[in-house]
């Protein structure tokens, strides 16, 4: 897989282009000042992008956007910016084949592995967040049961619903038990913690949705993944007012443990660091990673790319924990 194949260069930059004119345009009232999503410690500034501030945990190297716009303000954002409706209309529209056959599918298989070793026969799913639908339905497939999907924007949860889901239309705060079906249910969420405004909060509902031994599911950006790493502030995937939270394979475990979630495992299976370092060499001050992208042939550079995943320095975060 390559970065292109779900970021199209001229498309993404027609989206991150409209983001800069929202942000001018919706991100304009008071902010909220924070401590450490994870950890609760204080934060120190470390770059500002896009007018927003990022700062760095020193304990567990947490990288958050502080102070943050309200709730309320990026609520507005979400249901009326034209970078929101150009993301639904055209990224996820032009890349959706490529993300169902080179991300959705295997990550659909790879869930439903994990439910058979956890003897989770005859679930559910439960998807927060759940777009376009994809991995519902790729996993309703596998598990030969009718997939849930709570996913609050108008559009795509219209676009859910004609392929036959069972679709919450709210935000995940505002769902309760008894909107769920009364199946056994496993929960996912897929490259949404980046977005939420406020973890804690988002972690409580979804606590509050499970019943004991319930599992969840989710993928993140880690703050301490190669090529966040390495570009920081240069870095793509840091594209406010959209990535707010960079959680990390110690920080996530901290913030689970805080909030009384039993941790099954914590991996980084990403495939693209390297790639997206190679696409935006001019941004690598590193010298050795610089040297690297330059000389190494492929076959060298997978074998990295395996490494950097299994050591966890991936910046692809994925998380399997139970209530």
């Amino acid at each position: 897989m390559k970065e292109k194949d779900i970021r199209p260069k001229k498309v993404f930059d027609k989206f991150l282009h409209l983001a800069s004119l929202d942000i001018k345009k919706y991100f304009t009232k008071a902010k909220e000042k924070i401590n450490c999503i994870a950890c609760g410690k204080k934060g120190h500034f470390s770059f500002k992008k896009m007018n927003f501030s990022y700062y760095r945990c020193k304990n567990c190297n947490t990288l958050f956007v502080n102070p943050r716009p309200s709730k309320s303000t990026f609520s507005n954002y979400y249901e009326k910016s034209l970078s929101i409706k150009f993301l639904a209309t055209h990224l996820y529209k032009k890349t959706e084949q490529a993300r169902k056959d080179k991300i959705i599918k295997p990550k659909a298989k790879m869930v439903f592995e994990i439910l058979k070793k956890n003897k989770k026969k005859n679930y559910s799913c439960v998807d927060i967040g759940g777009g376009y639908g994809i991995f519902a339905t790729e996993i309703s497939k596998l598990l030969k049961k009718r997939s849930v999907v709570i996913e609050p924007s108008s559009n795509l949860a219209q676009i859910c619903k004609k392929k036959k889901l069972f679709v919450i239309q709210k935000f995940l705060e505002k769902v309760k038990k008894k909107d769920l079906p009364t199946d056994k249910n496993f929960f996912t969420c897929f490259e949404l913690f980046e977005h939420v405004h406020n973890p804690s909060e988002f972690i409580k509902s979804v606590k509050q949705l499970m019943r004991k031994d319930d599992l969840f599911i989710f993928t993140t950006l880690s703050s301490t993944g190669l090529d966040i790493l390495t570009l920081w502030e240069k870095s793509r995937s840091i594209n406010p007012p959209h990535h707010l939270n960079f959680f990390n394979p110690k920080s996530i475990k901290i913030f689970l443990k805080k909030n009384k979630f039993k941790i099954l495992n914590i991996s980084t299976p990403g495939k693209i660091d390297l790639n997206i370092l190679n696409n935006d060499q001019r941004n690598i001050k590193d010298r050795f990673w610089k040297n690297f992208i330059t000389l190494s042939n492929e076959a060298e550079k997978n074998k990295m790319q395996n490494l950097i995943s299994e050591i966890n320095f991936s910046s692809h975060l994925m998380v399997v924990c139970k209530k």
